[in-house]
């Protein structure tokens, strides 16, 4: 090795070293974050007070004020109830209201929107509506309807299909004057008018008699204006917060502070303190405070304990964890949230108010963005933080324990969000039967009396589970298995879109997520993933289904028309668009990467070579005939590539013997190795031909020869039939 080559190693080692140091860094400052936000938690309580007075508790001593102070509880509750009064009567005034100019902002946009999709209806789908049917008549039917059900589903507007056939057949100057006539009156009556539920039909009528006036439009379009103006016209006054504030301040001036005079007593000895006592005494300054250093101390070790405890067991047995911040930081954030609700409840003067804090919240989160025994062990660890912040409640912490990990083992096979509930009974049930337990253990009427409790914090784990999960897969892009298996679900928007205007590639793409989905098992991937991206990855082909020969049903094929380099662009198209269709759809960005690898920097062959043979003189480049990219990034990626293109090879065999199929998928596989598109995924040599079998499994089972029916069978059964 020459001393060059050498150098090139070291500094290479040198740059590796330091990526792994500052990613090691960045999960140590994570660390610390965590463990200084639980030990602000725990220690947030235990700042022992010279006088330590709560409420509930009794004085053991008389106190008394030492100066004259306003009494600010009662002064606030005071002031509160007088702003709250006058509001109640400014709301009874209609001088107080003023025109709310957001609504005529969503009324003209509405009207914007309904003008918008009549243009894209007369240029898109009108004359595609005319060609299916072969009546011009029953095509503008079908446009209509579908127009009036897609205004009432996205803008909520009811409007009559006649009005609609009007917009669609009316020329462009027209629909122009229409649309200017219409954001005009919406705007002048919504700004101008007051409108309440008491003139609004005036009003209406009003705006009808507006776009009757003399102009330019026929008389069938001014119908078509009134009712378009009618539709979004709406109350549009609202409280003014200017006046509201004005009247606020001024109850509030009026109130007149109550005092604490000097010498006064204000709590004696043997009374139970109340909060208002509790606030005076601390306006006094009389609740002194300081620190139990060998306290703090305490639970900083056992912090430090359990952080500890945790990262050792993610480096043995989930060591990915640590190269994803994002998971490293959702499992703190889930702690310190949990923490956080176990010390808000624990300082609540009820006796049965521990046994809600929802440890089993922590437990189904963890398990559904990150692992099962992940959460396992984040159980463990917040039962512990519960207990200690209760008072060192070794029973409270069994029961949180015992919830926690019910609800973990719950959710191992959730399959919709429906489920969580279902885990949430679980976990309910499991500390209501450890709530009687302990309760018997020590002999406690009073555990046993509040143990319906336990079904409470399930429901309410359960509850806390399906708000935050959507918000927590977004902020840490984490899609878990819920969300996957909502997205297979025929019923989706974009799924029932393909079956209804592309059947051919809805049909395609439930086989190629068979395929995927046995290639993705056979290779240990996330074979949920590569199913439901397999669904979803020719979503683009929307835009233009009569494109793809797979939603050609007759023998016309317009790219017969048109060069190969425009047909080429329309192919190629369909990945940019797909892209864009998920993107509008909220599809989770793993989805998105799917749809935008799936074909990589592939060549299209079939326009490749017919232009080739077209221009024999030219050379033809083959970067013009290939899709954009990039090239598959994952192994679920690289899968539902291959997929893609077997199923569509396989399709197009006369006799798809098992031998033909396997010796095409392996042909395949080759082409698409040796052409560099499965450079960048992580799939091996020996992943590759675990995929050629699994593909040949499932198409051998799609496309198995079928026994041939005798003539006479044959008469029968069609005779059958008749």
């Amino acid at each position: 090795m020459s001393r060059w080559e050498k150098h090139k190693g070291i500094v290479k080692e040198k740059l590796k070293a330091g990526l792994l140091d500052n990613l090691v860094v960045r999960q140590w400052l994570l660390g610390v974050v965590i463990f200084a936000a639980l030990f602000a938690i725990l220690v947030a309580d235990f700042v022992p007070q010279a006088v330590r007075l709560a409420p509930g508790q009794v004085a053991q001593e008389d106190m008394q004020a030492p100066k004259t102070i306003v009494n600010s509880y009662r002064t606030k509750r005071l002031q509160e109830e007088a702003a709250k009064a006058a509001l109640e009567e400014a709301a009874q005034n209609p001088a107080n209201y003023e025109i709310d100019p957001e609504l005529a902002l969503q009324a003209q946009q509405d009207i914007a929107k309904v003008f918008e999709m009549v243009e894209l209806f007369r240029q898109e789908f009108l004359p595609l509506a005319y060609y299916e049917e072969g009546d011009e008549g029953d095509g503008l039917d079908k446009a209509v309807r579908l127009l009036q059900d897609e205004l009432r589903r996205s803008r909520g507007l009811a409007l009559g299909q006649d009005d609609l056939r009007r917009l669609l057949i009316a020329d462009g100057a027209e629909l122009i004057e229409v649309r200017r006539r219409a954001l005009e009156l919406s705007g002048e009556l919504l700004l101008q008018q007051r409108i309440n539920e008491d003139n609004l039909d005036e009003v209406k009528a009003k705006g009808a008699a507006l776009a009757a006036a003399e102009g330019p439009l026929r008389v069938e379009l001014q119908e078509a204006l009134a009712s378009l103006v009618e539709g979004v016209l709406r109350p549009n006054l609202k409280l003014s917060e200017e006046k509201l504030a004005i009247i606020r301040e001024e109850a509030v001036a009026q109130v007149e502070p109550v005092l604490i005079l000097k010498d006064q007593i204000i709590v004696r000895k043997g009374e139970v303190v109340s909060p208002e006592q509790v606030q005076i005494l601390s306006d006094l300054g009389l609740l002194k405070r300081g620190p139990n250093y060998p306290l703090v101390l305490g639970m900083g070790f056992i912090v430090l304990l359990l952080l500890g405890m945790l990262g050792v067991y993610i480096h043995h047995y989930l060591p990915d964890i640590f190269r994803e911040e994002r998971f490293v930081a959702l499992l703190g954030l889930v702690l310190v949230f949990v923490a956080f609700m176990a010390k808000i409840f624990s300082l609540i003067p009820w006796v049965g108010v521990g046994y809600l804090i929802p440890v089993a919240f922590g437990g189904m989160m963890i398990a559904l963005l990150v692992d099962s025994r992940l959460a396992l062990m984040v159980t463990v660890a917040l039962a512990v933080l519960t207990g200690v912040m209760n008072g060192n409640d070794f029973g409270l912490m069994f029961v949180a324990l015992t919830g926690g990990v019910a609800a973990v083992l719950s959710v191992s096979k959730v399959s919709q969000r429906a489920d969580l509930m279902r885990a949430g009974f679980a976990a309910g049930a499991a500390i209501f039967a450890s709530m009687v337990a302990v309760g018997a253990i020590r002999s406690d009427a009073l555990i046993v009396k509040y143990s319906f409790l336990g079904l409470g914090n399930g429901l309410f784990s359960a509850v806390l589970t399906i708000g935050f999960l959507p918000y927590l897969e977004s902020i840490f892009s984490i899609t878990s298995s819920i969300r996957l298996l909502e997205l297979s679900n025929p019923n989706q928007p974009l799924l029932r879109r393909l079956l209804v205007e592309a059947p051919g590639t809805y049909h395609h793409s439930i086989i190629v997520g068979n395929l995927a989905e046995a290639a993705a098992e056979a290779v240990g991937g996330d074979a949920l993933l590569a199913r439901v991206g397999s669904y979803y990855h020719d979503i683009g082909k929307l835009k233009r289904p009569y494109f793809f020969t797979e939603n050609q049903f007759t023998e016309e094929n317009p790219h017969e028309k048109i060069a190969p380099t425009l047909s080429t662009l329309i192919i190629t198209a369909h990945v940019k668009e797909g892209v864009e269709l998920a993107r509008e759809a909220k599809l989770p960005e793993v989805i998105v990467d799917l749809i935008r690898q799936h074909h990589g920097t592939d060549l299209v062959r079939f326009f490749f070579h017919r232009a080739a043979e077209n221009d024999k003189e030219e050379q033809v480049e083959e970067k013009d005939f290939r899709y954009p990219g990039p090239r598959p990034q994952t192994k679920e990626a690289a899968i539902i590539m291959l997929a893609d293109s077997v199923e569509a090879a396989v399709r197009s065999l006369a006799k798809p013997t098992p031998a033909r199929v396997e010796q095409l998928v392996r042909r395949i596989i080759k082409e698409r190795l040796n052409d560099g598109q499965l450079d960048e995924s992580d799939l091996t040599f020996k992943d590759l031909d675990k995929v050629a079998d699994a593909f040949v499994r499932v198409l051998s089972g799609i496309f198995h020869t079928r026994v041939e029916y005798p003539d006479k069978i044959l008469s029968e059964l069609q005779g059958k039939r008749a």
